[in-house]
């Protein structure tokens, strides 16, 4: 991940994304749902009662917009949003 690499360089390949509110500049076109979860928290708390739920729009894949599983991959694009929610099921 990259947070304050300058813009406009022709090795940059970077993508600006917002995760729950915040904007991103993240290396990397697929991000896993644990990447998504560490870019959402600073420190996210995780164990069998915690349940994260994670939604997008504009993303980079063939389905732009919908909610990504554990396990699953997203592919992102300059512009994509995504929503990172934490559940505490106790």
């Amino acid at each position: 991940m990259i947070e304050d690499k300058p813009e406009g360089h022709p090795e940059d390949k970077a993508f600006s994304i917002t995760v729950n509110g915040r904007p991103k500049r993240v290396e990397n076109e697929e991000l896993t749902f644990d990447e998504l979860v560490d870019l959402a928290f600073d420190d996210p708390a995780r164990g069998p009662q915690i349940v994260f739920t994670i939604t997008f729009r504009d993303a980079g894949g063939r389905i732009q917009d919908g909610e990504l599983d554990e396990g699953q991959r997203l592919k992102v694009r300059d512009g994509t949003i995504i929503n990172v929610t934490r559940t505490d099921q106790s």
